[in-house]
């Protein structure tokens, strides 16, 4: 198969027009047309539907656009590993971190990291929601994540790392010290992020299997909108202590587990389920396993010192 073509058809679908992609690949659009054009006899397939607005993939279309980008993906990691080959890891390594996460506080020590020990490879570092980030690993275009959740999830393997608890977090108006209640926490206005966002999802659970309703005063999705609200007590919030701990000011809140039940999230590390790591990437996975492994060790000693 003549990869010029697939990276075409891809140029293609991204521009929506065969004119408009001509452009971009600064070829002549009769000459992109004949290459689609013989894309479709080869799968016997028509790949795209034309109209006056431009061009949109078929059904057909669409399974070879996904199927292309693997594709191209292999093949350009391939020439990395041959022109690599016997020298230090190098290229780049798409790492994707759910906010609200752990991930906040190993974004900084990972770029650090790979900069000390791999000056070669190229750190691209995503902060977004799982289900995006998921569809990116499914599609090859990015090669690992760290996110909330277990899985099972079509095309994503998922490599459980920790569980965490969820505390309440926010200024003495709600409560003093010691645990809290899921019951007590049902008159908290709470700060939350929206419900694609996993914490979200086991939040609205637990209060959904013990017969309550969250006070959700407001949605946010910045991290820094929501160290701002907080510290404004406009709301108390909650997340697993590491996120808290890299995102807030922790010392001058109030910080309370939940208990009565209490809410665990799974942190996971997850990559294609279809495609194995390239040389770089396995070596920024095994980074930032160690990293995890470093950060566990210095909040059980910071722990052990503040008791």
């Amino acid at each position: 198969m003549d990869t010029r073509r697939l990276y075409s058809f891809i140029k293609i679908v991204d521009a929506g027009s065969i004119t408009r992609a001509a452009d971009i690949l600064h070829i002549a659009q009769p000459a992109l047309s004949q290459q689609l054009s013989a894309l479709e006899a080869q799968f016997g397939q028509q790949l795209l539907i034309r109209s006056k607005r431009g061009v949109a993939p078929t059904e057909a279309g669409r399974a070879l656009y996904r199927h292309a980008q693997l594709i191209l993906r292999q093949v350009d990691l391939a020439h990395a590993a041959v022109e690599v080959s016997g020298r230090a890891p190098a290229g780049g390594v798409s790492v994707g971190l759910a906010p609200y996460s752990m991930g906040a506080a190993l974004a900084l020590p990972l770029l650090r990291s790979v900069r000390e020990r791999y000056p070669d490879i190229l750190l691209h570092i995503n902060e977004n929601f799982g289900g995006v980030i998921s569809e990116a690993i499914m599609t090859g275009r990015m090669d690992m994540a760290f996110i909330y959740g277990a899985g099972p999830l079509k095309g994503v393997q998922f490599e459980p790392v920790r569980s965490e608890d969820l505390f309440l977090i926010g200024s003495t108006a709600h409560g003093g010290e010691g645990e809290v209640a899921l019951e007590e926490l049902a008159e908290v206005p709470l700060l939350l992020p929206s419900r694609i966002h996993t914490i979200r999802q086991v939040v609205d659970s637990a209060f959904q299997q013990a017969a309550l309703r969250p006070n959700v005063v407001g949605e946010v999705e910045s991290a820094l909108t929501l160290v701002n609200a907080v510290a404004a007590d406009l709301g108390a919030t909650v997340l697993p202590w590491s996120a808290a701990r890299a995102i807030l000011d922790v010392r001058s809140l109030v910080v309370r587990r939940i208990v009565n039940p209490v809410i665990q999230v799974q942190l996971s590390l997850v990559t294609s389920d279809s495609q194995p790591l390239s040389e770089p990437a396995l070596a920024v996975h095994d980074l930032f396993l160690e990293l995890v492994t470093a950060y566990d060790t210095e909040s059980d000693a910071g722990d052990d010192k503040q008791g």
